[in-house]
């Protein structure tokens, strides 16, 4: 594993028209691997506009299976380029059956990996509870890195990004990055104070993990207006502010809410240090957490 990797973000709009929204993500890919990139990053669902925003059963067309179109470009991209790639499809596993799901394609290698997406929300305008089946810790190794020629990686995916206990499983099965591909943005509706409270708590929780288990974070976010198909709202302003941060939680990067490409070194070695500073995972009680297995503490 390098101790210096020099990652890149792709921060893209997206459209309905797929073969645009994946020209627009491999003409990210190539610009960045022609800078240096070994690993690039890219957004939740890029291959897309965010469908979420209404429960649609004709959209379920979009899906594809695990070695379909999209997942075959982007391999094949990863082996022409010599670089680590991590690609989103909405996955089409067996009929009635869909994930979200994040691939990991490594050179030559091919498809070394993928996670599927663990919490779904349901919230007015992301709807994801419609399309997407939860994966099975189980049946889908759940919260486990994969191994890459960069490094682990641990992998997952949006909603996954508020949860502790996601980020910490991944450290602790010896993840040496935390990955996040993205989706979200606000009401175009509501006020600026509202707007800004929203997006300080995205960026703050991703650092935070960054934090308490002493690893650099990468998250790439969609930028741009996406109607609701539906009209019924005004549809979702997604705000980019892609970035990556180090084992303090210190900001390498961050874009802003226009498309960007995002080209960072990260120091893979001072997670080393920094763990030694601050040994959270020496002092973990793991003695007296039985308990957060359970949905509520009720006394």
């Amino acid at each position: 594993m390098p101790a210096t990797l020099k990652v890149g973000l792709v921060q893209q709009a997206a459209w309905p028209d797929k073969a645009r929204s994946l020209a627009e993500s491999e003409a990210g890919i190539r610009a960045l691997a022609a800078q240096g990139a070994t690993l690039v990053l890219l957004q939740e669902l890029h291959a897309t506009h965010y469908f979420c925003q209404t429960e649609d059963d004709t959209l379920f067309d979009l899906a594809e299976p695990l070695d379909g179109p999209s997942a075959q470009r982007l391999a094949a991209l990863a082996a022409e380029l010599d670089i680590v790639l991590v690609g989103s499809l909405f996955e089409r596993r067996a009929a009635g059956l869909y994930h979200n799901t994040a691939v990991v394609f490594d050179r030559q290698q091919g498809r070394v990996g993928y996670y599927r997406k663990m919490h779904i929300p349901d919230d007015p305008g992301f709807y994801e509870k419609f399309y997407f089946t939860p994966g099975d810790a189980e049946a889908d190794a759940g919260f486990e890195p994969i191994d890459t020629s960069v490094g682990r990686l641990g992998l997952l995916v949006c909603w996954d990004q508020w949860y502790p206990e996601a980020a910490r499983l991944m450290a602790l099965a010896g993840a040496d990055l935390l990955l996040y591909p993205t989706a979200i943005g606000w009401t175009p509706t509501d006020a600026p104070e509202e707007k800004q409270r929203q997006k300080d708590a995205w960026t703050l929780i991703q650092r935070s993990h960054g934090v308490a288990n002493g690893l650099p974070v990468l998250v790439a976010n969609r930028v741009g207006h996406e109607p609701d198909p539906s009209g019924a709202s005004p549809g979702i302003d997604f705000w980019g502010g892609s970035f990556v941060c180090g084992p303090q939680g210190e900001l390498l990067a961050q874009a802003g809410d226009a498309p960007a490409h995002l080209l960072v070194d990260v120091d893979l070695s001072r997670s080393e240090q920094v763990r030694r500073a601050w040994p959270y995972l020496r002092d973990r009680r793991i003695d007296a957490y039985d308990e957060l297995t359970k949905r509520y503490r009720d006394r």
